[in-house]
């Protein structure tokens, strides 16, 4: 899977990440590559966390995976 992130250096110092596609996934770090080692960790753990959610929900809609 391939997602588009976004990086920026901070005021601080530091480089803040974020994927636009995962609302509220985003991370940190001290150096560009530290930050996107993070990233990858956070959007493992966002898709996990989302995955759990719809897992056994009876709702009218339906959930599914699709590779692209």
């Amino acid at each position: 899977m391939k997602l588009r992130v976004v990086i920026e250096k901070d005021e601080s110092g530091f480089y803040v990440v974020e994927v636009p596609a995962l609302p509220g996934c985003l991370s940190q770090g001290k150096t560009e590559k530290e930050a996107e080692v993070n990233i990858k960790e956070a959007i493992v753990g966002w898709l996990s966390v989302m995955d759990a959610k719809t897992q056994g929900q009876k709702h009218s809609r339906k959930s599914f995976k699709v590779s692209v």
